[in-house]
């Protein structure tokens, strides 16, 4: 049963989605290659390697018991991606919230992914960094997600993303840009070190935890192992214009070729058709063409939905799009995946868990802890959670790995 209050509360929004399209066939071919890369941890090394003096420390405060840092370096991936990344988005921001007394011993610290519509520091800073630096003397680093903040174009209207290849970029941002981070915190004599995000911000944690070359913490709240998810089958679903999706990948012919060509799901069969391994039982046909391939998400919009529901080849390509550049499965696996703690929302019609690989079946060893409450009510009201279960993990990291705790 999902929150009733999930569907509610996102029918209100104004924000849309993807409200120019798919983006050009060719920026998708390049993401989509770069994302290979950067897939896995040994092909990724060579870009990954950007010194942390890169980084420019712009201003340096003291409220209460806290130290603020503010600061910004160039982003590792507009070299890769020139023509792709927009302006805006070339300089990475970010905050890093520290203990202004630290205690003797370790000095845990907790990278923070942005989620959906978190924009700039302060939400971030108020709810998680402030009360853990005060209930356990954690430190953190806010990143600003590009296409938000300090980052977001001028034309795009608060987190309304022009294109679906805009979500992917902002994934390989995040994953390059932690790494310069991460590798700056332990140079400054911070560890054990976590990676933290809730909802979109627990992917992006997930995706950055994946391509460190060592045991590291991570605390994923209310997200999981794919975007197809969320944009294909969640309440998110409504907020996207599948009618320009469908016109767009009807008319571009090189959408269907040259795009679909490189994607790949750990969901698919040998012909790019989806299993349906983890699906509920629902009537699907037997087309000869994978992208005609019928998929129970289809069936699942069209009831929870009050728009017409989209064309079946439209959301099969959306649904491989995603699954190729933000499903776990095509990404290594976190070092040790007993860091791993996943926090749940029972009731989650944000993040549905039908329909995709689960994540403790691709990361055995990783622990679930469960909100017995919706999206939004889990992050309305059990933000404490979130912090007991990171300061579960670090407590782990230092009994298991106590020469990584400074």
């Amino acid at each position: 049963m999902e929150s009733r209050l999930d569907h509610l509360y996102r029918s209100v929004l104004l924000t849309k989605f993807f409200t120019r399209g798919w983006g050009h066939p060719d920026h998708l071919q390049q993401i989509i290659k770069f994302r290979k890369l950067l897939g896995n941890r040994n092909t990724a090394k060579e870009y990954l390697n950007t010194p942390t003096n890169t980084i420019t420390i712009t201003k340096k405060e003291t409220q209460d018991d806290v130290i603020l840092l503010t600061g910004h370096f160039p982003s590792p991936v507009v070299p890769h991606l020139p023509h792709v990344c927009p302006p805006e988005i070339h300089q990475s921001h970010f905050q890093a919230v520290l203990p202004a007394r630290p205690s003797p011993g370790p000095r845990p610290l907790v990278l923070q992914f942005a989620g959906t519509g978190d924009h700039f520091f302060w939400r971030r800073r108020s709810l998680m960094a402030v009360p853990m630096v005060k209930e356990k003397q954690v430190a953190s680093i806010l990143l600003e997600n590009p296409y938000y903040g300090l980052r977001k174009p001028k034309a795009q209207l608060r987190s309304s993303l022009h294109h679906v290849s805009d979500l992917f970029v902002m994934g390989a941002c995040l994953i390059m840009e932690s790494q310069v981070l991460l590798k700056w915190a332990q140079k400054e004599g911070f560890g054990p070190l976590c990676c933290h995000g809730i909802s979109m911000g627990g992917h992006m944690a997930s995706l950055a935890a994946s391509a460190w070359p060592g045991p590291i913490g991570l605390v994923p709240c209310l997200s999981w192992t794919s975007g197809s998810v969320t944009f294909c089958q969640g309440v998110m679903s409504k907020a996207i214009n599948w009618k320009l999706l469908e016109e767009q990948f009807t008319k571009t012919r090189e959408y269907k070729t040259d795009v679909w060509d490189l994607v790949d799901s750990p969901e698919f069969d040998a012909e790019k058709r989806y299993l349906n391994r983890h699906s509920s039982r629902e009537d699907h046909s037997q087309s000869a063409s994978p992208l005609t391939s019928s998929i129970p998400l289809l069936s699942k919009l069209a009831r929870n939905t009050t728009v017409q529901a989209p064309n079946p080849e439209a959301l099969h390509f959306m649904r491989g799009l995603m699954d190729e550049c933000t499903h776990l499965g095509n990404y290594s696996t976190p070092v040790d995946t007993e860091l791993v703690e996943i926090v749940l929302a029972e009731y989650d019609a944000y993040q549905p868990r039908q329909g995709v690989m689960p994540l403790q079946q691709l990361w055995p060893g990783a622990r679930t802890r469960t909100i017995g409450e919706g999206h939004i009510r889990s992050y309305l009201l059990n933000q404490h959670v979130f912090r007991t279960a990171i300061y579960d993990v670090l407590e782990r990291m230092v009994s298991k790995y106590p020469g990584d705790a400074v």
